[in-house]
């Protein structure tokens, strides 16, 4: 197979997807990279139909390459993930009201163009948790344990563009990533950003059903096939606080293999591969963390026509909130 991997300036150097790219080429297929952060483009050629089988893309928040990937999905070419379903992941704003609408268990979400307006928010949601719609890697993330806080941490949020502000779930800190590649999903713990001291060693863990009925969820709402969903297990249950695109996949067992035969199943197919619905009341009782299968998912095919969450956007965000009120 021919393929086309766009590779953004932010992971020139990682093992995620150029690993990916070297398993693939070694196998046999071709593969030609694109650096769209890094050169002259005649994207009029670069991107045609019949080109490529599928053309692959590793976001980064303001990167060229999702433009990319938007044109090679325009002229009828497949693209992993949909680029539909990436933007709505992409906009973390965006993603909160969908998630929400859907049913996932999503923390109420405040949305402002600037830091001041945050000063809107009741002083009972705090302490918040006040990140960038469009951040990654978890930049500007931050703590605001008091509305005094606010105002100590403006400086340094100001020119983030679009903030959005949730109220902070109480947890052990720990973070909770649930990777789905390839038809299965995977659970590793971290320590959280939030909680840089607590010495949390990243591990694979097993996968209690709660966790994958709502990371399964998670892949179905926003028509994703290769994708991680952060988790918190707060006081109430479960709680998705980021959902990404092609993620690290961090101790995911034989990550690069398995990543790579799903790219090449869903530029032939278009879908995720097929597995029987797995009982997910039980969690592994043995010391292997095992992966849970899905279900097929819907098409990774971005080729027009209505998306799996069209008729939301921002018009959803009433009153500066997402999935709340003021």
């Amino acid at each position: 197979m021919r393929l086309c991997f766009l590779v953004e300036e932010h992971y020139r150097h990682d093992g995620m997807p150029l690993d990916v790219v070297r398993q693939l080429t070694a196998w046999g297929h071709r593969v030609d990279v694109l650096r769209p952060g890094n050169s002259l483009m005649a994207i009029s050629e670069a991107v045609r139909a019949g080109s490529h089988d599928a053309w692959v893309l590793k976001t980064v928040s303001g990167g060229p390459g999702l433009t990319l990937l938007e044109a090679a999905a325009a002229v009828g070419l497949t693209t992993v993930n949909d680029v539909r379903s990436i933007r709505g992941v992409r906009d973390k704003a965006l993603a909160a009201v969908i998630a929400r609408t859907r049913g996932l268990p999503v923390p109420v979400t405040y949305a402002a163009a600037r830091w001041e307006w945050l000063a809107e928010i009741p002083a009972a949601e705090y302490p918040l948790v006040v990140k960038p719609a469009d951040g990654s890697s978890g930049r500007a993330v931050r703590l605001v344990p008091t509305p005094d806080h606010l105002v100590e941490l403006g400086p340094e949020l100001a020119g983030e563009g679009l903030l959005i502000a949730q109220p902070y779930v109480p947890n052990s800190g720990t973070d909770l990533k649930v990777y789905c590649v390839d038809g299965e999903l995977y659970a590793t713990e971290r320590c959280s950003p939030l909680h840089p001291g607590q010495g949390v060693r990243e591990r694979q863990v097993p996968l209690g059903g709660d966790v994958a009925r709502i990371a399964a969820q998670v892949g179905e709402v926003f028509g994703l096939d290769l994708y991680g969903v952060d988790v918190l297990l707060g006081p109430d249950g479960p709680v998705v606080v980021d959902i990404n695109d092609f993620p690290s996949f961090r101790q995911v067992p034989d990550a690069v293999a398995r990543v790579s035969r799903a790219v090449l199943r869903l530029a032939r197919t278009g879908t995720a591969v097929s597995a029987p619905a797995p009982a997910l009341a039980q969690e592994p009782s043995g010391p292997v963390a095992e992966p849970v299968r899905l279900p097929v998912q819907g098409a990774a095919v971005a080729v027009g026509g209505a998306g799996p969450f069209d008729g939301l956007g921002r018009a959803d965000l009433v009153n500066g909130a997402v999935g709340g009120t003021l």
